[in-house]
């Protein structure tokens, strides 16, 4: 068994939690989005993790994978690189499979009946391979792009009994279901379960450390953000509070500014973005004290 003490991505998050922050991890979908990932973490001096899909692999093969494996070993603060929602057996195989490839996984078998068994299993698989996983007890609602649409299935909200479970498996990172939603919130916005999410912080934080999904843009800014991290959020997922930039850029500019140049302003703005993110998540400033 590899000694995943020193594994970047579990130190960094551990940190977080150890000095109440939370580290941002960004989904990108495209070079851009990885450079403006790692641009923002180095003018912050923020600690950040690069997020992919399994749809990278699937479009990509490895390419992405490694141009995000460059870009995190050559920044001049610590990023790591994470899969993010690895939703079968096969794919977590696949992604564990590249060498100097992903510091860790999520292994997202929460729209599988036996999730805790194959969670187990692939968790070994891939703590055998130096790589840290993640898991999600219940059932996050809603889906997002470059994830299996699992729209069609119930959310479940997770307990502090099954968080106990899924530690028992060996993960180093929890995803709790505690109201929080993938995508579209509606009109009413986040209905979020502070109590619950204490609960299970209080039942496992000690073992594990806590990661938020569903921090979309419209909703969660430097208030709910602080809320999630004062209840015991370490790791924050984001996705359409930079990427809906790039798209904005495309639509606005496509035609009248070069290739090259919507390239460059479609990173810049992203970077903007992510910059905001590290400060309401209050990374900024902590990679000079790791």
């Amino acid at each position: 068994m590899a000694d995943l003490s020193q594994n970047k991505a579990v130190k960094l998050v551990k940190h977080a939690a150890a000095n109440g922050y939370a580290v941002c991890a960004t989904c990108c979908y495209n070079v851009e989005g990885i450079l403006a990932s790692v641009r923002a973490a180095e003018a912050k001096r923020a600690p950040l993790i690069i997020q992919l899909f399994p749809w990278a692999i699937e479009f990509a093969g490895g390419i992405l994978i490694h141009a995000a494996r460059e870009a995190a070993d050559n920044a001049s603060v610590p990023v790591a690189l994470h899969m993010d929602h690895a939703q079968t057996p096969d794919i977590v195989k696949r992604a564990a499979g590249y060498e100097k490839g992903l510091d860790g996984i999520m292994v997202d078998m929460s729209h599988y009946d036996d999730n805790l068994e194959k969670t187990q299993e692939l968790v070994k698989y891939c703590n055998q391979r130096g790589i840290v996983t993640e898991a999600e007890p219940g059932r996050i609602d809603g889906g997002e792009d470059g994830v299996a649409d699992i729209a069609g299935l119930e959310a479940i909200l997770t307990t502090p009994e099954q968080a106990e479970d899924f530690v028992a498996t060996g993960i180093n990172w929890l995803a709790p279901a505690f109201g929080n939603v993938h995508g579209n919130y509606g009109p009413q916005g986040p209905q979020l379960d502070y109590a619950r999410l204490k609960r299970i912080h209080a039942k496992v934080g000690d073992r594990v450390n806590l990661v938020l999904h569903g921090a979309g843009k419209e909703w969660f800014q430097e208030k709910l953000l602080k809320e999630c991290i004062d209840c015991g959020i370490a790791k924050v997922n984001i996705n359409d509070a930079f990427n809906n930039s790039f798209i904005d850029i495309m639509k606005n500019e496509a035609g009248k500014t070069p290739i090259t140049g919507l390239l460059v302003n479609a990173t810049n703005a992203m970077q903007e973005d992510i910059e905001q993110y590290i400060e309401w998540m209050g990374s900024a400033g902590m990679a000079d004290k790791m």
